[in-house]
């Protein structure tokens, strides 16, 4: 239930952001770099237990539809594998225990005034994400908050614990990461797609369609190439790319499986699932790798 491979998406960006932060400043402190990935890492768990108990309907729906690897949840509460009250249990534990740590890393080690701001934006997208009465996951804007979350946030918090400020080469290198984890999200609702408009989930492919969210997919693709390029361009060393040539491939390929209408191929459709999660943690690694 805890899905903890998924947790890369998020603890990558941090590891990025704390890395840039050493090279461009010097400075570094392990245990508020500690601390932080295990809020980041908390945040996540209450994020993903919320959805687990709040879509119950949904992935019920969803696993006798065309559910595959990538998509209606961990299905832990739908095989009553755990009762189905721990999820919402353990989201706000995790959630209460990702407040306590944010605070000793204000508090103790006095990291700037925006640690908690920083931080609150986090648990209360990740928290709300899926439960009511906010739920954004229903409201059309929840993709986009998920590439803010994933994308920005956590390579502009690990920077700024670290240095007290947020630079600007921190915004572009955040477009790319953000573009990816926005179309994991997104592709990932087009397995659940069936499930999702019969319970009356309205998330962006609902109110869109499989037509117009390929392109939608297509041009968030190119936001990431160009977003990348863009950081380069603004002072991040040159040979990122060179890690990146396979990932900027792969989206190729992804881009012409989504115009020749392969996502309505259930097979095909989970290998396009799969492969987006690689292009979104190989943007992230390339920016990593040419800073190491």
């Amino acid at each position: 239930m805890s899905r903890l491979p998924f947790h890369l998406v998020g603890v990558l960006p941090f590891i990025l952001g704390t890395l840039l932060a050493w090279r461009l400043y010097g400075k570094f402190s392990l245990p508020i770099f500690v601390l932080s990935v295990i809020a980041v890492v908390l945040i996540m768990l209450s994020t993903y237990y919320g959805g687990e108990y709040f879509d119950i309907k949904e992935d019920t729906l969803s696993s006798k539809m065309d559910r595959n690897a990538f998509s209606g949840g961990s299905q832990t509460i739908v095989k009553n594998l755990l009762p189905h009250y721990y999820a919402k249990i353990a989201s706000l534990i995790t959630l209460f225990l990702a407040g306590i740590v944010g605070l000793v890393i204000q508090f103790y080690y006095k990291t700037g005034i925006w640690t908690i701001p920083l931080g609150v934006i986090g648990m209360i997208a990740g928290f709300f994400y899926s439960t009511p009465p906010i739920r954004f996951v229903k409201r059309g804007v929840g993709e986009i908050l998920i590439g803010f979350c994933y994308g920005w946030l956590p390579v502009a918090t690990a920077f700024y614990l670290q240095t007290s400020r947020i630079d600007n080469i921190i915004h572009l290198i955040a477009i790319p990461i953000a573009a990816t984890i926005f179309n994991v999200i997104f592709i990932n609702e087009f397995p659940d797609y069936p499930a999702d408009l019969t319970e009356g989930k309205r998330n962006l492919l609902v109110r869109v369609g499989k037509k117009k969210g390929s392109f939608i997919y297509i041009l968030m693709t190119i936001v990431g190439w160009a977003g990348f390029l863009l950081s380069l361009e603004a002072g991040f060393p040159e040979r990122a790319f060179i890690f990146y040539i396979p990932i900027l491939v792969t989206g190729l390929i992804l881009i012409l499986f989504m115009l020749k209408k392969l996502y309505l191929d259930r097979k095909i459709l989970e290998i396009i699932c799969g492969f987006t999660i690689v292009v979104n943690l190989g943007t992230s690694l390339s920016y990593i790798l040419a800073l190491c």
